[in-house]
């Protein structure tokens, strides 16, 4: 836990007792405080600033969310204690930023090689057992899981040419921890654990040689083009999910209309962040070859036929380090095998 989040908590404690009794005074409207893991500016964060206003207007401004972006008031790994201490109320994250607490965040956010469409994966969140499974994880550390939404699938940023799983081999590369991390890793790259928010910079300095950072058109809106012209695209590698959760306390003081409110308008923001960026994928794809200076690269079936192999091989070894993981393991090759997809 970092010096500034060990303060944020003894403020925290603080400012609880002195506003107890006015909170229960106006129990049934809500103002939150929610941290994003996007950089302000970027596609991502303006859909979710979008969706904290369409909240206000569906709730008549019964709840008003004010939405921040990444390491506004804590680090990005860190949101899920701020929450639970009360210094946020919620987050719209990648899962995967929790590994370290259990395997099981990194399996379920971003099973490397599961998904080959967003719909696949809220599928699953919504009906396939994955709600359950969240709530299941997150409601011991203090939060309830509301709901998921992806950017869709990443394309690949590089500053040297990526035709193929040789061409990973000894690359320098960011990844999230958890799965994502050890696919590269079994894939012969060398991973490293670097914010989103420090992925161009660490590309600038050569750091790092690539990056796996975000869908192709947020990934140009950040510049990583500029300093990384090898880009792959479609993506072959990873969607993660992002979770929107809040404090399970501010939760369960809700009203059930509020309640379902919220959780709709997740399911209209997957829907939205989903339609918008594949938009904007198309529209930025389309601008990097007629402007020139980018060479994308699409990598053929079977050189994706061979990373999914690797990916999913790595399935088991992660479920082998929890308890938690295995449930996830068990309940996601159950459903990919039920659906065929498997």
């Amino acid at each position: 836990m970092t010096k500034t989040l060990k303060s944020l908590l003894g403020a925290t404690v603080i400012a609880g007792l002195v506003a107890a009794a006015p909170f229960a005074a106006t129990a049934q409207e809500y103002s939150l405080k929610f941290q994003s893991s996007d950089a302000s500016g970027v596609p991502n964060f303006a859909l979710e600033q979008d969706w904290a206003e369409k909240v206000k207007t569906m709730t008549n401004g019964r709840v008003e969310i004010e939405m921040m972006p990444v390491n506004s008031i804590v680090e990005h790994a860190e949101t899920q204690d701020a929450i639970a201490a009360g210094i946020l109320d919620g987050h719209i994250t990648d899962t995967s930023y929790f590994t370290g607490k259990d395997a099981a965040f990194g399996l379920i956010a971003n099973p490397v090689g599961a998904w080959s469409a967003p719909s696949e994966m809220l599928r699953f969140v919504e009906y396939g057992g994955g709600k359950e499974l969240m709530n299941s994880l997150v409601e011991p550390y203090g939060l309830h899981f509301i709901g998921a939404v992806t950017p869709g699938l990443e394309a690949f940023v590089s500053s040297v040419p990526l035709d193929g799983v040789s061409d990973l081999k000894g690359l320098k590369m960011r990844a999230p921890e958890g799965m994502v991390q050890q696919v590269f890793a079994a894939a012969g790259a060398s991973p490293v654990n670097i914010p989103q928010s420090e992925v161009f910079t660490s590309l600038d300095k050569k750091v790092i040689d690539a990056a796996d950072a975000t869908v192709f058109s947020t990934n140009q809106a950040m510049g990583l083009h500029d300093v990384a012209k090898h880009p792959v695209y479609p993506g072959f590698h990873s969607m993660p999910m992002l979770e929107v959760s809040i404090n399970k306390t501010k939760w369960d003081s809700m009203p059930d209309d509020i309640k379902a409110i919220l959780e709709m308008s997740v399911r209209d923001l997957a829907y939205d962040m989903d339609a918008r960026l594949a938009m904007k994928d198309m529209e930025a794809v389309a601008k990097a070859r007629e402007e020139g200076g980018v060479t994308i690269h699409n990598w053929s079936a079977e050189e994706r036929a061979k990373f999914r192999k690797i990916a999913t091989s790595q399935w088991e070894t992660v479920a082998e380090r929890s308890e938690n993981a295995q449930r996830v393991y068990d309940t996601l090759v159950k459903y990919l095998t039920e659906q065929g997809m498997m």
